[in-house]
């Protein structure tokens, strides 16, 4: 079976090289639009430990903003916006986001393009729930740090994160991207001002069956 993530990885290494470690988003997403390549996490549906996650524990959603880290194809978000939040979802790649607009033109989630580490400033904690999966184990480890500080900046007080990502112990091999975080690199979601309300470290039910942490914080 090919490997869906080469591309990526092929990309991931040539940018990071070049000292542009997140450009290669852009020219991943323009080439599977072209057919040339595939974004190997734009499973065209929610992630499903997030659906499993709010099936477990709901949360009202009646005057709540939500947002939504480098939202893809859009399906979290829509998710989301299904569930009742006012949404916003952003992805660095402008590609991505016309592709969203595309498959979902009557869409009531606003899209934009955006920089996680050049947020626009209207978003510093005006977010009742903010959801990240994937972004973080796609950066190389000396970006995850400053990404956790803008991530953990968009919830506003009595708000929520949700995170999900691959997960390995510290003493584990890095590995190769999508590259597992440790715990300690999680908690840098305490550090920076939020507090861990739940932590989940599990095997996945389904392909690829990797070891999966989600955790729940909140500002007070």
């Amino acid at each position: 079976m090919p490997d869906r993530r080469a591309r990526a990885r092929e990309l991931a290494a040539e940018f990071i090289q070049k000292g542009d470690p997140i450009g290669w988003f852009e020219v991943l997403y323009q080439e599977a639009e072209e057919g040339k390549s595939e974004v190997p996490w734009a499973d065209q549906r929610p992630a499903p430990h997030l659906v499993e996650f709010w099936k477990a524990h709901p949360i009202e959603t009646a005057g709540k903003s939500a947002l939504v880290i480098a939202s893809g194809l859009g399906d979290d978000a829509e998710q989301l916006a299904a569930w009742g939040f006012k949404t916003t979802g952003f992805d660095i790649s402008k590609t991505a986001i016309d592709a969203t607009k595309k498959r979902f033109p009557r869409t009531a989630v606003e899209y934009v393009v955006a920089d996680l580490f050049a947020p626009p400033s209207s978003w510093l904690q005006n977010f009742d729930f903010v959801f990240e999966s994937n972004t973080l184990q796609a950066l190389p480890a000396a970006l995850r740090p400053p990404a956790i500080q803008k991530i953990s900046r968009f919830v506003t007080p009595g708000g929520s994160l949700l995170v999900i990502a691959r997960g390995r112990e510290k003493t584990d091999p890095e590995g190769q991207l999508p590259w597992p975080l440790t715990r300690e690199e999680l908690a840098g979601f305490v550090r920076a001002g939020l507090r861990e309300e739940s932590f989940e470290d599990f095997a996945d039910p389904e392909p690829p069956w990797v070891r999966r942490f989600r955790a729940l914080y909140k500002r007070l």
